[in-house]
């Protein structure tokens, strides 16, 4: 966690615990893909063992963080593969020489485990999130241990600059040299050499002014080679600016971004205009069982590539 006042406060957006627990198994529904990848990642086969084995971790995990989506049981969704630009990103892992992967809010792991099954070559990959103990949780989920499985988890505050600072993105190549990714202590020693950052599910837990913090730092670590990428999902809105929602009994005030407004931040405001190209997709969906006064939900896709 950040030591300043303003990163302090953007951060504890984050937990919501006056949302429960109760009732939520009635969001665990995997499809067929996600039953085939966990039975075959956890080694347990059976589907109702499976199932009870998921619940387990879900409590232990919500009594570390209080994410909705951890009660949503959004850690069973294979975020990153059903993303559009998911084909684009196998294909730069198959392609480029050493390249390096970040997912940044990671929670236990499991788009990157799902990366490296489909063939990332899993020495590029590296994940990082704010809760060290997500990591012992991803191993307790998956059945692994950091010598069975060797992808290199680093827990830190992407808001804090000791962690990751904001630099200006990389136009030339960069003068420092690719670090071992298993002895990082910060993201700041990857500045200019990652090909490719995934982030999922965390924009929209800070408000406009930690949104615009966390895009400034990921566009300073990416590689300036064509095709270097990223991609993510967030929720988003037909229109750009800070709604209150009533959740729990009191109100939640939550900044969204459009489509129009979030590729106008990437294009032009972050990286020099017509430097990449950015792709967007509103869906909308229904509204959580905690809020009391909308139905309407929308997640926004996004893709942003070096040209």
């Amino acid at each position: 966690m950040s030591t300043t006042t303003e990163t302090t406060v953007i951060a504890a957006k984050v937990a919501l615990p006056w949302v429960s627990l109760e009732e939520s198994e009635k969001f665990y529904n995997l499809n067929e893909q996600e039953i085939a990848f966990f039975k075959s990642a956890t080694g347990i086969h059976d589907e109702a063992a499976l199932k009870e084995h998921m619940i387990a971790i879900q409590r232990e995990a919500y009594a570390i963080h209080a994410f909705p989506c951890i009660r949503m049981f959004s850690f069973t969704k294979l975020k990153l593969a059903r993303l559009p630009g998911y084909e684009k990103l196998l294909e730069l892992g198959k392609s480029r020489k050493n390249p390096i992967f970040l997912d940044i809010g990671c929670c236990f792991g499991n788009d990157v485990r799902k990366l490296v099954a489909d063939g990332y070559p899993m020495e590029s990959c590296m994940a990082t999130d704010l809760h060290p103990e997500f990591l012992k949780l991803g191993h307790k989920l998956f059945n692994t241990t950091p010598e069975t499985y060797r992808v290199p988890f680093l827990a830190g505050d992407s808001l804090n600059p000791e962690f990751l600072a904001v630099t200006h993105p990389f136009y030339t190549k960069p003068y420092t040299t690719v670090p071992k990714l298993s002895s990082l202590t910060s993201l700041n020693p990857l500045h200019g050499h990652v090909s490719a950052i995934s982030v999922c599910s965390v924009f929209h837990v800070f408000d406009e002014a930690g949104q615009l913090q966390l895009a400034r730092a990921i566009a300073g670590l990416l590689s300036p080679e064509t095709g270097s990428m990223l991609i993510g999902v967030h929720s988003g809105r037909p229109e750009k600016g800070t709604f209150i929602t009533r959740a729990g009994g009191r109100d939640v005030s939550t900044f969204y971004h459009s489509p129009e407004s979030w590729t106008a931040l990437w294009d032009g405001e972050l990286f020099v205009k017509g430097t990449v190209k950015v792709e967007t997709k509103l869906i909308e969906t229904g509204g959580w069982d905690f809020q009391e006064n909308t139905d309407r939900y929308w997640f926004l896709y996004w893709c942003v590539t070096r040209v």
